[in-house]
């Protein structure tokens, strides 16, 4: 991980309890190494959550379609579910997968799918009985290291939000199953119907498992202040998704995060619960606000705090950690959990580091093929790359509207077209023209301006290509292209995006660089309105000569 060459800024002595110890390397490796092997599904991001989510609705709407009927949309939902309680929910599926064997029995399937059936709900009972084994083992090493010491949570006798959030989310998609469900009576085909129901239910499956979660959160958060806990002495930062990143106490290079955590500050909460903001708490000063973007944007890390952290950590726990200010001048706050704790093992920390490396190299190459030399105007525009993202694009619509006649044709493709002509005009026909006054942006209806200092940030990641300013009256320019990375990195290739990230970078950071000539009135003024009707011309003559 990146490396705080740093010290980490100071917390108070008198914000640690008497007694209160650090939570060395080795203690922390202990607690590591009590974690289940990389075969088992750990708790996950909220990217590979939504992935399992979606990925089980296609596994039981697959099971009803190929069943024909045989499995009912009730049992296919609550298999599919299996997958999703063992990453989120373990607690619950040491009764599930029982239930789901049970259920197979009661269909009397064919043997084949009732083995099928009974194999899934053993490795899903096995692998959550693992999970549960090793927050226990978490826990002894956790308590190890406290030596027994405990203290009270800061501001325990606050009310306790927690699980609200979840809560409602929970009903709104439990709502939306149950709604989905009950109406799917109203589709004339057998198979619609039943797809409609399985979708339905696995849905209602899904709010329960929010709700769930809900609970669970608030009665661990709950549970957290009601008496004294362990706490131990720890590093903490912020990392580049805004989350709690906790290390060793004598990690001094942040070179081996332990677990991270989503947290809220105190003072936030607290003025929610007695409804004191006031102007001036609301505003932060523009120079932090901005040094916050801008670390937001670099994904770079926070600076690296002493804390001491209260509550036993293991696999999906509440913690709350109480950690010296990013401002030295400041008093120490006091952070609590609004998610669960997530480990994280050896292979994703390794992961990580491979993936911060491949980025410092392509940043290097990049910037290396960017050579900034004088120029009476610096032009880029969309090439190759964008117009190859744009072709695909149209024949995924054509694809999905082949065959099809009458209102839905016309209809969805109407949409599409309003849609995909102003997508696609920026695609094949975004230019960026530099000046000595700054960047100017064509558009289909005007052209925007930044000047050079008011630039915020250039930046290639991924499949973007993103500039912004710091006056809130420029809207975030950003073009997207398809990209295949491990290609690029065999090949020694430089993505366009990588070249005018780096080319603009260059002047901006380097006002020698910068062009010296100022675009004309003709070219600054250049409207892609053209490139729109064409485009909904040609998709328009499409949709009447397809068949």
């Amino acid at each position: 991980m990146s490396t705080n060459p740093q010290l980490p800024l100071p917390l108070p002595a008198h914000a640690i309890p008497d007694g209160c110890a650090p939570w060395s390397g080795e203690e922390a490796r202990h607690w590591t190494r009590a974690l289940p092997s990389r075969r088992v599904p750990s708790r996950p991001r909220t990217e590979a959550v939504m992935a399992v989510v979606l990925l089980g609705l296609g596994a039981a709407l697959t099971l009803v379609a190929v069943t024909d009927g045989g499995v009912p949309p009730v049992a296919a939902a609550f298999m599919a579910l299996q997958a999703v309680w063992l990453v989120t929910r373990p607690e619950v599926v040491r009764f599930t997968a029982p239930t789901a064997v049970v259920m197979a029995v009661a269909l009397e399937p064919s043997w084949p799918l009732f083995l099928a059936c009974a194999v899934l709900a053993g490795l899903c009972a096995r692998a959550a009985e693992t999970r549960l084994a090793a927050r226990n083992r978490q826990r002894a090493a956790a308590l190890s290291a406290a030596g027994g010491v405990t203290a009270p949570v800061p501001y325990a006798e606050l009310p306790v939000t927690r699980g609200k959030g979840l809560a409602w989310f929970g009903s709104a998609v439990l709502a939306a199953g149950v709604a989905v469900r009950v109406t799917s009576g109203v589709w004339d085909d057998v198979v619609d119907r039943e797809g409609a129901a399985t979708a339905g239910l696995y849905g209602a499956g899904l709010g329960l498992t929010v709700l769930l979660s809900a609970a669970l959160g608030r009665r661990r958060a709950v549970a957290l202040r009601r008496e004294p806990v362990p706490v131990l002495r720890v590093l903490v930062r912020e990392n580049a998704d805004v989350d709690a990143e906790v290390f060793a106490a004598d990690d001094l290079g942040a070179l081996r995060p332990l677990f991270t955590v989503s947290t809220l500050e105190l003072d936030e909460e607290e003025n929610e619960a007695d409804g004191s903001d006031t102007e001036d708490d609301d505003e932060l000063d523009e120079e932090e606000l901005n040094a916050l973007l801008d670390r937001l944007d670099d994904d770079a890390p926070g600076p690296l705090r002493e804390a001491v952290l209260y509550g036993t950590p293991y696999d999906g726990a509440e913690i709350v950690l109480l950690a010296a200010d990013e401002d030295p001048d400041e008093p120490p706050v006091a952070e609590y959990s609004t998610g669960p704790v997530r480990p994280l093992s050896d292979r994703a920390v390794n992961r990580a580091l491979v993936k911060e490396k491949r980025a410092a190299a392509e940043e290097g190459r990049s910037q290396a093929a960017a050579v900034p030399m004088p120029v009476t105007l610096g032009r880029w525009h969309a090439g190759w790359p964008d117009r190859l993202t744009a072709t695909a694009v149209v024949l995924w619509a054509g694809q999905n509207l082949w065959g099809e006649t009458g209102v839905w044709r016309w209809g969805a493709g109407g949409v599409l077209a309003l849609c995909g002509a102003w997508v696609l005009t920026y695609w094949v026909g975004w230019r960026i023209t530099a000046d000595s006054a700054g960047l100017w942006f064509n558009g289909v209806r005007r052209t925007r301006h930044i000047a050079w200092d008011h630039i915020r940030i250039v930046r290639c990641k991924g499949t973007e290509l993103r500039i912004d300013s710091r006056r809130a009256t420029f809207s975030e320019w950003k073009a997207f292209s398809l990209r295949w990375r491990w290609l690029e990195r065999k090949l020694g290739f430089v993505h366009p995006y990588e070249q005018v990230a780096a080319e603009i970078t260059a002047m901006w950071k380097d006002p020698s660089a910068r062009p010296t000539g100022e675009i004309d009135a003709r070219e600054r003024d250049r409207r892609l309105w053209p490139v729109t009707l064409a485009l909904l011309l040609a998709w328009a003559a499409a949709l009447y000569l397809m068949p």
